[in-house]
């Protein structure tokens, strides 16, 4: 009798410690990043045109993960009000001239009128469950197109490109040094309720790195005193671990694992820019005092 023939298995995909496909993770990171530098190098409205798409994206994305828990916002209008909130803020910044219109003036303008239109979309659908889909839609527009708007304020101030960049490079540093040092001697749960990975020696470690490439850059680059710098690396790391913390809040709510698989490797456009929606008003508002021209 002929002996069975083996079916070679097909080779395992390489997983990550958090079990997620690496090499996809890498080839979307790699491309990502080639983005943002080139963008921010040669032409900052691609820029802002793919932190809109990331940011519209993750509006269709929360609308998915609320549906799960029964509130429905209005995700046609809010998709829209969040590319003219990004795009209409950097180009009315942008703008030079006596007869250019406010920055705050467009934000604030287009922010009422995505509201007012995500309230009055609901309103053919009745009495029933009118605020509770309310609910879902102002604090989608809240939470995104509103947190979001910062980058193209960031963008649009002087030496913007060298501020947008060393932001980013530090909320980099704050989710690699948590990791790096939590997963390996992370015994302390910060907060074990909402994230149980992380730890207060993984916070240790994002105030250590990102302190070691803000200090440089803001000197470098941004031309400002070293003490900014220390300033800008705290604040950074406290408002992106709560940006993170949040986003575990709304997961762990919906009862889901990541936003979406949009993004293979990561996860949906959310679980990227948790950490910088919240981070963006915290540096701006910091850069806007400290280093305002």
């Amino acid at each position: 009798m002929a002996a069975e023939q083996q079916i070679p298995a097909e080779p395992a995909v390489r997983k990550s410690r958090a079990g997620r496909d690496l090499p996809a993770a890498i080839l979307v990171g790699l491309g990502l990043a080639t983005t943002v530098v080139l963008t921010l190098l040669f032409w900052n409205w691609g820029f802002v045109l793919l932190v809109t798409a990331m940011l519209t994206l993750g509006t269709f994305e929360l609308h998915d993960a609320l549906k799960r828990i029964g509130m429905n916002s209005a995700v046609a209008p809010i998709m829209v009000g969040t590319v003219a909130v990004i795009c209409g803020s950097y180009a009315a910044a942008t703008q030079e001239g006596t007869n250019a219109v406010p920055w705050h003036s467009v934000l604030l303008g287009f922010l009422g009128a995505t509201v007012l239109a995500a309230l009055v979309w609901r309103m053919p659908g009745g009495s029933a469950g009118y605020v509770k889909d309310s609910a879902a839609s102002l604090f989608t527009i809240g939470y995104i197109p509103l947190l979001g708007s910062f980058t193209s304020l960031i963008l649009a101030a002087p030496n913007g490109s060298a501020k947008m960049a060393t932001i980013l490079l530090v909320v980099m540093g704050t989710d690699t040094g948590g990791y790096a040092v939590g997963a390996r001697i992370g015994k302390h749960p910060m907060a074990p309720q909402i994230s149980p990975k992380k730890t207060w020696e993984g916070m240790g470690g994002s105030v250590a790195l990102a302190s070691a490439v803000a200090v440089p850059l803001t000197i470098w680059w941004l031309n400002a005193a070293w003490w900014i710098g220390l300033v800008l690396a705290l604040s950074i790391v406290a408002a992106g671990t709560c940006g993170d913390l949040i986003e575990s809040l709304i997961k762990r709510d919906v009862g889901i694992k990541d936003m979406s698989s949009f993004l293979p490797g990561h996860g949906g456009a959310m679980d990227r820019l948790d950490s910088i929606l919240v981070a963006a008003p915290v540096a701006w508002l910091l850069l806007f005092l400290l280093i305002p021209n």
